[in-house]
């Protein structure tokens, strides 16, 4: 399997793997070295705490590694008047005549509290590539779609400005 990132994602995610090898990892092993001093690890709370987060810390190290070595560099190669990769998108949907504003981002960035839904989801699939004022259907599952209409696009880029999910 290959995860289609941005060179901007690979950059953020060695920033983070670089600082949590180099800085939290040392932290975490003092930390549980020090609870472990504390007594009895049957019922040693702060040991239990300080291990929990150094693993957690492992994993996380794991998973951007293997983001990394799996990943396919992409870059948007979208027209001016079509939507594409960071782009905020205001759509309208139809049944709830209500509109909705959206960024498309990488996996690595999405986050539908904040406006931001990875390419790959539904919305994304049916976004890319449209022009505004042009009607599409956003199939959710089997069972379930919509109908919306892009009602403007605003170009953007992949600046940063939006943060890897933590997972």
């Amino acid at each position: 399997m290959h995860n289609e990132l941005t060179q901007k994602d690979i950059q953020l995610m060695q920033e983070e793997l670089d600082h949590r090898r180099i800085v939290l990892r040392p932290r975490l092993l003092e930390a549980v070295k020090e609870a472990r001093g504390f007594g009895d690890l049957s019922e040693n709370f702060e040991y239990k705490a300080a291990k929990q987060e150094k693993n957690q810390n492992e994993r996380r190290i794991r998973f951007l590694e293997n983001m990394i070595r799996t990943a396919v560099v992409i870059s948007d190669r979208s027209r001016a008047d079509t939507v594409g990769l960071y782009d905020r998108v205001t759509i309208r949907l139809e049944d709830e005549d209500e509109d909705e504003v959206y960024q498309v981002v990488t996996t690595m960035r999405q986050d539908a509290l904040h406006g931001r839904i990875s390419k790959e989801s539904p919305v994304g699939r049916a976004l890319l590539g449209r022009r505004v004022g042009e009607r599409f259907h956003i199939q959710v599952n089997e069972g379930f779609g919509y109908d919306a209409v892009v009602k403007a696009i605003e170009k953007g880029s992949d600046d940063g400005s939006a943060p890897l999910n933590e997972f």
